[in-house]
C-alpha cells in the first residue's frame, strides 16, 4: 500500500567557490606556489605580477583610494552591443578586494632564505578533490582530511582509526561514532587509486579485487584464496591453496595471475613522506622591540592578477556593433575565465587573512611560550581559536594542519599548540605537553643504575602537584620514544 510522508531534513552544500577556499587554506607555502602556478597555466585571463610592477601598484593603493562603484555584469546568451558599457577588473572583484588581489605576499622586504619544504604531491590533491564531492558531513570531510594526510609514501593508512577519530573529539569537541568514521575510510579507500587508504596488503589486494571489472568466477576464486587461505598466499604454499580449493593447476595459475595484477602499493612515488624533507616554515615571529611580529613566509608565492590584455579583448569583442557566433563564444570563454580568475584571487587573499588571523591568536594565546619555551605551553583546544577568531573550528583544523612556525624558540607545527590540560594542585592548569617534558626530564636526569620505573615517575610527578595514573605516564614515555626501565638500564 502506498504511503506518503514529509521529512524535514538540514544539509549544507558547498559552492565551487568555497571548496577553492578550503583547498587553498589545506595548502602549505610551497603548495600553494604550486597550485598557484598551475593556475596561470590553465587560465590566461591570470597573470604573474612583477616585483616592480606589484610595488607601483602599492603605492598607487596607499596615495589613491579607488572610488569606483562595485558593478556587477549579469552573463546573458545574447550580447548586446553598447559603445558605454565596458567591463574593468572591478567588475570580477568585490568592493575592497582589488586593493590587496594583486598583491598576495607578504609586505616583508627582507631576503629570508629558508630550508626546502615538503611539498604536497599531486596524488594528495587528487584524492581530496575527490573526497569533495564525497556525501559527507562537515565533521566526515575533516576525518577523510586526516586520514588522506596521514598515507605513508605507499599509499597505507597505518594509523589506529579510532585513535584518530579519539584526536578529534579532544581536539575540536567533533563526535564520529567509529562505526561512521569506518564507513568514511571505506568510502576513501573507492576512491582513484582503488584501494588507497587500506590498512595492510590484504585489504588493499581485496578491496581492488571486489572493485574491479574482472571475469566473476576467477574474482570469486581469488577472493577465496586472499580472505580464506592469506597466510598459504604469501608463503607460496600453493599446494596447500590447490588442495583446500580443489582446483586444477591450470586455475590456480590464472587465479594467481589476476591477483598479480593488482596494486599492491596504490601511492608508491606519489606520496612524499614529511621525514623525507626539510620543513619551510610558513609563518615566521620575530621579537623587534619587546613586540612579536608576525608575517607570512610567502615571498616565494607569485603574485597574481587580471591579464589587461585579455581584459581590453572582452570590452573591443563587446563594443562591436555585429557580433559573430565566434565573438559569442569568445565572450561567453573570456568572461568564464574572468568569473574564475576573480574567485580564484579573492579566495587567495581570503587564505593570507585566515592565516594572519589565526597565527596571531594563537600567538595571544601561547605568548608565555613564546617568552619562555615548552614549559609554559598552555592547554588549548580548537575550540579556543575557533571563538577568538570567530570562525568555524573546521576552518581551525584546515590551517593548523600540515602548517609550521619560526620563531625565536625555534620551529613547531601549529598543532603543537594545541593539547589537553591537567589540573595540578595549586590549581592552575597544565599541557599534557608540559607533563611530557617533565617525565623526559626525570628520565634524563635519572641514575641509570637503577631508573625509575612508571610507577615511580607517577610518584615523583604527584610530588610536584601533578595527578596522573602509571599508564599514562607509560603512555606519555612511549610516545616520547624513552624505552622502560628495564632497557634504560647501564652498567
Amino acid at each position: 500500500m502506498l504511503s506518503l510522508s514529509t521529512k524535514l531534513s538540514l544539509s549544507q552544500k558547498l559552492s565551487p567557490q568555497q571548496i577553492q577556499y578550503q583547498k587553498l587554506l589545506q595548502l602549505n607555502t610551497l603548495a600553494l606556489e604550486q597550485r598557484i602556478k598551475t593556475e596561470l597555466e590553465l587560465n590566461p585571463v591570470l597573470e604573474e605580477l612583477a616585483e616592480e610592477e606589484m610595488e607601483l601598484e602599492q603605492l598607487e593603493n596607499e596615495d589613491s583610494p579607488d572610488d569606483k562603484a562595485d558593478e556587477k555584469e549579469t552573463d546573458n546568451d545574447e550580447v548586446e552591443a553598447s559603445n558605454d558599457d565596458e567591463f574593468e577588473v572591478e567588475d570580477y572583484m568585490n568592493e575592497g578586494d582589488l586593493d590587496e588581489a594583486k598583491l598576495n605576499r607578504s609586505g616583508d622586504d627582507d631576503d629570508k632564505t629558508q630550508p626546502i619544504a615538503p611539498q604536497r604531491t599531486s596524488l594528495i590533491d587528487k584524492l581530496f578533490d575527490q573526497l569533495y564531492l564525497l556525501e559527507l558531513t562537515e565533521e566526515e570531510i575533516i576525518l577523510g582530511e586526516l586520514i588522506v594526510q596521514s598515507l605513508n609514501k605507499d599509499g597505507y593508512f597505518k594509523q589506529d582509526l579510532a585513535k584518530l577519530v579519539e584526536d578529534l573529539e579532544i581536539f575540536d569537541h567533533i563526535n564520529i561514532p567509529l562505526e561512521d568514521a569506518e564507513k568514511v575510510l571505506s568510502q576513501i579507500q573507492l576512491l582513484d587509486p582503488v584501494g588507497i587508504a587500506a590498512r595492510n596488503l590484504q585489504e588493499c589486494l581485496l578491496i581492488q579485487l571486489r572493485n574491479g571489472s574482472f571475469d566473476e568466477y576467477f574474482t570469486y576464486l581469488a577472493e577465496q584464496v586472499l580472505d580464506k587461505h592469506y597466510k598459504d598466499f604469501v608463503n607460496k604454499r600453493f599446494d596447500v591453496i590447490q588442495k583446500n580449493l580443489d582446483l586444477s593447476r591450470e586455475t590456480l595459475k590464472t587465479v594467481l595471475d589476476l591477483i598479480h595484477k593488482l596494486d599492491p602499493k596504490p601511492g608508491e612515488g606519489s606520496i612524499v613522506s614529511d621525514e623525507a624533507n626539510q620543513i619551510t616554515p610558513d609563518f615566521l615571529i620575530e621579537k623587534i622591540d619587546n613586540n612579536y611580529i608576525v608575517t607570512l613566509n610567502d615571498r616565494s608565492v607569485p603574485s597574481v592578477t587580471i591579464s589587461q590584455t585579455y581584459l581590453e579583448m572582452l570590452n573591443t569583442n563587446k563594443r562591436k556593433r555585429k557580433i559573430s557566433p565566434r565573438d559569442k563564444e569568445t565572450h561567453k570563454f573570456l568572461r568564464e575565465k574572468f568569473e574564475s580568475a576573480k574567485w580564484f584571487i579573492v579566495s587567495i587573499q581570503q587564505r593570507r587573512q585566515t592565516l594572519m588571523k589565526i597565527m596571531r591568536a594563537i600567538l595571544e594565546k601561547q605568548y608565555e611560550f613564546f617568552e619562555i619555551g615548552p614549559r609554559a605551553l598552555k592547554p588549548m583546544i580548537y575550540k579556543d581559536i575557533a571563538d577568538e577568531v570567530m570562525m568555524d573550528i573546521s576552518t581551525i583544523s584546515r590551517v593548523v594542519n600540515g602548517k609550521y612556525v619560526q620563531s625565536p624558540v625555534g620551529i613547531h607545527e601549529l598543532k603543537y599548540f594545541f593539547s589537553e590540560g591537567l589540573s595540578t594542585d595549586s590549581g592552575n592548569e597544565i599541557s599534557n605537553k608540559h607533563i611530557k617534558e617533565l617525565i623526559k626530564e626525570i628520565c634524563d636526569e635519572e641514575n641509570k643504575k637503577s631508573p625509575f620505573s612508571d610507577d615511580k615517575i607517577a610518584s615523583m610527578l604527584k610530588e610536584k602537584g601533578i595527578h596522573i595514573a602509571r599508564r599514562t605516564v607509560a603512555k606519555y614515555r612511549e610516545q616520547l620514544k624513552i624505552p622502560v626501565a628495564r632497557l634504560r638500564k647501564e652498567l
